[in-house]
Parts: C-alpha cells; structure tokens; sequence
C-alpha cells in the first residue's frame, strides 16, 4: 500500500516553505493564484491528503456542510432531491468543503438531528430544504446564529436569512396563461396540504392569472392531499377526472404529481393531451422520458446547487457577508403533455374542494 506524502514532503517538492503550501491548500488570497494552483496539482500527483484534524485545530472549522434528509418510504432521495443534492456537493468540493448527509429517521424529527449536528461542532454551516411557512429548523439557526442557506423561502421574506428560491408565481401564471389562450377554461390544480411555501406561492400564481383573466367561465378544481401520501394523491385524481365535468387541463403543484395524473388518467381510458392536458414543474428526469413528454418548467435544481454552496462558503468565510438571496425565473419546457382544449368549457366562475 503506498504511503500517503506528508506536507513537508510536498513542500520540498515544490521548493516551498510548509506555511506557503498549507495557505495555498486552504486557498487563502494572499498566495497567488499561480501557486496555489501548482501546489494543488502536486497535490494529486504525490497523492497528499490534509490532516483534517491539524486543520480543525488550525483553522477551527471543520470543513464539512451538513444537510439533513428524512427517511421516507423505500425512495431515500427522490429524483429533485437528487439533482439538488449533485449540485451541492459539486459547489462544495470545489470550494474545498465537503458534505456530510445526516438522516432523520421514521419518527425522529429534522430538528433533533439538526441541533446535533450543530451542538457537536462536526459542520461549519447547513442547507435546509423544503422550507415551511413557518419553519422551526430556521427559527433555531437564527437563534444560534448558525451559518445556513435555505433553499426556498419562509413566509416571513423580510427576516435576516439567506436563501436561493425559483419563482414558483411566476411559473403557474405563465402555465395558466397558456393554457387559457389554447382554449382551457375547466382547470384542475392536483397539490398538498402541507404548509409549505412553495405551495402557497405557486398556487398563489395560478389565482392571480385566473384574476387577470377576469373570465366568468373558467372553473378550478382543487384536489389536495397530505405530501408523502401517494394512495391519497391518486383517489383524489380520480375523483377529480371522474366527475361529471372534468377539468380539461390539470397543473400538478409538482412533477411527481403530474405525472401520477397523467398515468390515472390514460389508466381511465383519457388521452394525453387530447383528452386532457397536463402540466408540471421541476422538470425531473422522468418528465422527458414519460409518453408523452411532460410539459413542466425547469429551474435548474443542480445550478441552484451549486450556488448555495457559493453562497453558504462565503457566510462561513464572512458571516458580515450575508444576508444573500436569489430568486431565479424558471424556464418553461414544452413537450407533449399540453395541447388544445378538446372542447369549449362553460359556466359559472367556481373553486371546488376534491
């Protein structure tokens, strides 16, 4: 087994003294940019890995972000949390830090795992997902004045936090807009009754571009459902596309949902998207590969994670830095899923709870 190179070792090799090597492997300004990148590059070709443990003691960090999941069903990351999750650690290791993953499990909340792993001292910042409207995991970093960046938003956007969000108003007035002018007045809104604050944005989107339409023939259906209950999810969308006037053209708060819709309804005999158009958002990998290809909008879940990283290395670097935000604008994605309404829909401007 070959013999790890001590720091010294590499310092003679590059004709340096230890203390300009170790500040250009920490990536301190003051060493040029030159030097740090022959120093890292010698790095790998003698195979030299940092004491982390001197480092800690020298540096008093860590060098490790936490993210903490929770362990639901057999699927321990979904395919959004995925491309998140890549992103992440793309943006870390590229600034030196790494990532360690803490799991809550069944019945353990996130906040106990997170005030563990804060307490302990074993990560320098954390970046919390899925963000409520009221959040308690937020309310305990602010108070620890912990470093942290959310990926979302509170309710609250005026509290001292960082966070990077995707315009989920902007997205569902754009996907009603759309399909309004294709001929949709009978809409159908497949979401969660969980209080989470993407939720209340985009749905908040869909009703303000059913108020600047004005029209009193267009109709919602709502079909609402705890998030993590996918038996739930699909009775109401079946109840939704079995009433006697079914929407015409359904939005799935997410694309997990749209998709479920898309497979209830070509199960019940419905034709995507002449029978029915369906829309999503996230544009996960499996919204390109179903048939027909799921129309949705992407906002760039893996970039969004690496700019967290950005962002949450320059708080722990500079905790004067922060607060940061990014809201950024989704793209829309159109595929097969949406196309002309099959039939003019009529009557009184109504929401109805499924």
């Amino acid at each position: 087994m070959r013999r790890r190179s001590t720091l010294k070792e590499l310092a003679a090799a590059l004709d340096l003294s230890v203390a300009t090597v170790s500040r250009a492997l920490g990536g301190y300004e003051d060493i040029a940019v030159e030097t740090r990148r022959r120093v890292a590059e010698k790095a790998r070709e003698m195979g030299y890995v940092p004491n982390m443990a001197g480092r800690m003691l020298v540096s008093g960090k860590s060098g490790f972000v936490g993210l903490v999941l929770p362990i639901r069903g057999p699927n321990f990351v979904d395919s959004f949390l995925g491309q998140f999750v890549t992103g992440l650690g793309e943006g870390l290791v590229a600034k030196g830090v790494d990532l360690m993953i803490a799991t809550a499990s069944a019945g353990q909340s996130e906040l106990e795992v997170l005030e563990r792993l804060v307490h302990s001292g074993r990560v320098d910042g954390v970046v919390l997902t899925r963000i409520a409207e009221k959040d308690e995991r937020v309310a305990f970093l602010m108070e620890k004045r912990f470093p942290f960046v959310l990926h979302g938003r509170l309710s609250d956007e005026d509290a001292p936090y960082s966070w990077l969000d995707t315009s989920g108003e902007a997205a569902f007035l754009q996907a009603f807009r759309c399909l309004y002018s294709l001929g949709h007045r009978h809409f159908g809104l497949v979401t969660i009754s969980d209080s989470m604050t993407f939720r209340r944005h985009r749905e908040s989107g869909l009703e303000a571009g059913i108020a600047e339409i004005g029209d009193p023939t267009v109709r919602l259906a709502i079909a609402r459902s705890p998030r993590f209950d996918d038996d739930a999810h699909r009775a109401a969308i079946r109840r939704m596309l079995s009433a006697p006037e079914r929407p015409t053209a359904v939005i799935g708060l997410f694309d997990e949902l749209a998709l479920m819709t898309m497979r209830e309804a070509q199960a019940m005999g419905l034709r995507v998207p002449e029978d029915l158009s369906v829309v999503g958002f996230d544009n996960v990998p499996a919204a390109g590969f179903s048939s027909p290809g799921l129309t949705t909008f992407d906002q760039a879940t893996r970039e969004s994670g690496r700019e967290i990283a950005d962002m949450l290395t320059r708080l722990i670097e500079d905790g004067r830095s922060g607060p940061l935000s990014s809201l950024k604008v989704p793209r829309f994605i159109e595929r097969g899923s949406h196309g002309p309404a099959p039939s003019p829909a009529g009557g009184r401007p109504r929401i109805r709870q499924v």
